[in-house]
């Protein structure tokens, strides 16, 4: 009896983790549904008739009580990540900027690097060469969100 056991066990949770953590792949699922077949089989074939109907009888129960409380939406709910993202597409502060205008590099540009314009910071390119932190710099091109710069 304790293998039948077993194997309803197994099954139960090679169906969940089908349902759950692996889906669409279909062999969790598969060997899980084996593996509670075989618990029925085992129970006709070493244990009895009655003890067969019984198992049957509880691996459907099983079964379908699973599948009830994997369909309400209550359970994904519980699962679901509710976390709203503010965030703005990369490159929108380039809007910010026109061609001409001055800030202080924040980090070394090798050739890329931050730099603060106003309350800005931005990624930008050096246009030639290096430009070392603290540095005054002005934009001279602006193309494909790409910010260039050279030194004033």
């Amino acid at each position: 009896m304790g293998f039948v056991i077993v194997l309803i066990l197994v099954g139960l949770v090679l169906i969940f983790a089908e349902i759950l953590l692996i889906p669409g792949v279909g062999i969790a699922g598969v060997l899980g549904l084996l593996s509670m077949g075989g618990s029925c089989f085992y129970a006709f074939m070493e244990i009895g008739k009655t003890a067969g109907i019984v198992v049957t009888v509880i691996n459907s129960a099983l079964i379908v009580a699973l599948t009830i409380w994997v369909l309400r939406a209550n359970t994904w709910r519980r699962m679901a990540l509710e976390t709203n993202i503010d965030s703005k597409a990369v490159g929108s502060e380039s809007s910010v900027l026109a061609i001409g205008d001055k800030g202080k590099t924040l980090s070394r540009l090798a050739p890329m690097g931050s730099a603060r314009f106003g309350n800005y910071v931005i990624e930008v390119k050096a246009l030639e060469g290096m430009i070392d932190p603290e540095v005054e710099i002005e934009v001279v091109l602006i193309e494909d969100g790409k910010i260039y710069v050279k030194v004033v």
